[in-house]
C-alpha cells in the first residue's frame, strides 16, 4: 500500500478523521490549534472554524452541524454555525479527547489531563438530550474507541497501557473487558482506531509511525509504514469507503518532518463501515 498526502497542513495534533456522507467531506481538528477543519476530495474544497476551546473531536449531527468535544465539555454546531453547550463540565487541568459515535447514536466521549497525570480522564456516554453517564473512569489518555460491525464488541484505547481493549457490548454499555492487541515498546502507542466491514482493527501508532491492522481474532494482519512518526487516528472515507484517511500530529517533535501534521490516504486500503451521525 502507498500512501499519498491528501491535506499538507501543519497541524500541531491533528487528530479524528471523520467521514460526513451527508456531505461527501473529511473532517478532522487540530486539538492545540482549536481548529476544525474539512476537506472535500472531490473538489479540494477545505474549511477551517476556530473554536473557542482545545477541540479533541468533530462529529456530525444528524440534522446538520457538528457535536465537538471540547476542553470544558461537549457542544453543539447548528447548520448554520450557532454554538451551545450540550453537557459543560470544566475541570481545572483537563480537556476533551477522542470522541466516537455509537451504533444508537450516542457519543462517546473521553477526556484526559494535559499533564497525561494516570487515572485523570475518563470515559463517557452522552445521549442525545445531553445526558451524561461515565462509564469509564480513572482513565489515563482516553483515545480510539470502536464498534464492530455487528455492534456487540466495543474496542477501546487507554493509550499508556500499550492496549486495545475489548468489551462486550449490550447497545449501550460494554461488559467483559479484555486485551484484544498489545503493542510492543519499540512500535511506539495506540491512539486513534478505526473498524473495517470485516471486522478488522486499524490503529494509528503514536510514536512508531505506522498503521496497522488487526484481524477481527486479534492477529496483526498488515503494517502501513509513514513517514511521519506521529501519526494519530484513522478513518475510512470517500463515496466508496475505501480510501484510509490518516491525521498526524508535529507537537513535541524537535525535527518533524515535512508531512507531520498533514492528512495523508491510503486510496483502496480496505472497505469500511458507514459513519453514523450523533443524534442530538
Amino acid at each position: 500500500m502507498r500512501y499519498e498526502i491528501a491535506v499538507r497542513e501543519w497541524a500541531e495534533l491533528g487528530e479524528g478523521p471523520t467521514w460526513d456522507p451527508a456531505t461527501g467531506r473529511l473532517i478532522w481538528v487540530d486539538i492545540l490549534s482549536s481548529r476544525i477543519h474539512t476537506f472535500e476530495p472531490g473538489t479540494g474544497r477545505r474549511t477551517v472554524l476556530a473554536t473557542e476551546q482545545h477541540v479533541g473531536a468533530a462529529k456530525p449531527r444528524a440534522g446538520g452541524g457538528l457535536v465537538v468535544n471540547l476542553r470544558d465539555g461537549v457542544g453543539l454546531y447548528g447548520p448554520r454555525g450557532a454554538f451551545r453547550w450540550l453537557a459543560r463540565d470544566a475541570v481545572p487541568g483537563r480537556r476533551g479527547n477522542d470522541a466516537a459515535v455509537a451504533p444508537d447514536g450516542a457519543l462517546w466521549v473521553g477526556t484526559m489531563r494535559y499533564d497525561e497525570a494516570p487515572g485523570g480522564g475518563s470515559l463517557s456516554r452522552v445521549a442525545a438530550d445531553g445526558t451524561v453517564r461515565e462509564v469509564l473512569g480513572e482513565v489515563s489518555v482516553s483515545n480510539g474507541t470502536g464498534w464492530s460491525p455487528d455492534g456487540r464488541l466495543m474496542y477501546y484505547v487507554d493509550t499508556p497501557t500499550r492496549t486495545v481493549d475489548v468489551f462486550d457490548f449490550d447497545g449501550q454499555l460494554p461488559h467483559n473487558r479484555r486485551v484484544f492487541a498489545s503493542i510492543e515498546a519499540d512500535a511506539g502507542y495506540p491512539d486513534g482506531l478505526t473498524v473495517d466491514a470485516d471486522g478488522g482493527v486499524w490503529i494509528a501508532l503514536w510514536d512508531g509511525g505506522m498503521v496497522r491492522r488487526y484481524a477481527a481474532d486479534g492477529s496483526l494482519d498488515l503494517v502501513l509504514e509513514l513517514p511521519v512518526r506521529r501519526p494519530t487516528a484513522c478513518a475510512f472515507g470517500g463515496p466508496g469507503l475505501t480510501d484510509l484517511y490518516i491525521t498526524s500530529a508535529r507537537a513535541g517533535l524537535a525535527a518533524p518532518h515535512p508531512l507531520s501534521g498533514s492528512v495523508l490516504v491510503v486510496e483502496g486500503a480496505g472497505r469500511g463501515l458507514p459513519g453514523r451521525a450523533f443524534a442530538g
